[in-house]
């Protein structure tokens, strides 16, 4: 991986991000995220769904994407070839760009802004 990679990863949170938030339910989707989020991976970007959700919730919101299109490089894991290139899969997520209700400049991608 000592070359420059030619495609830019994204992890995005489902949550409050790739659909409204109902917790533990799932709330109407973001189509414009998604949208977006498949039109970049269409031109060879990786998409890793990065959420707090696990065990059988996480598998209907990894069905629910799917129902919508969205298809995942990884799911709540690094990128096989970043743990190769970095020798182990850390905890965090390694992304070029992060995808979360709760960041900065969320109107870029019609994450809708509530004040905690």
């Amino acid at each position: 991986m000592g070359e420059k990679r030619k495609y830019t990863i994204y992890a995005v949170d489902f949550d409050g991000t790739l659909c409204e938030s109902v917790y533990p339910g799932i709330g109407a989707p973001n189509l414009v995220l998604i949208e977006h989020l498949k039109k970049r991976r269409r031109q060879g970007n990786k998409i890793i769904l990065w959420t707090c959700r696990e065990g059988e919730r996480l598998l209907v919101a990894v069905d629910w994407c799917r129902e919508h299109g969205l298809a995942f490089d990884a799911v709540n894991e690094n990128l096989p070839e970043m743990i190769e290139w970095h020798g182990n899969d850390c905890r965090k997520i390694f992304a070029d760009v992060y995808i979360d209700d709760k960041s900065v400049n969320k109107p870029k991608y019609h994450v809708p802004y509530r004040e905690a």
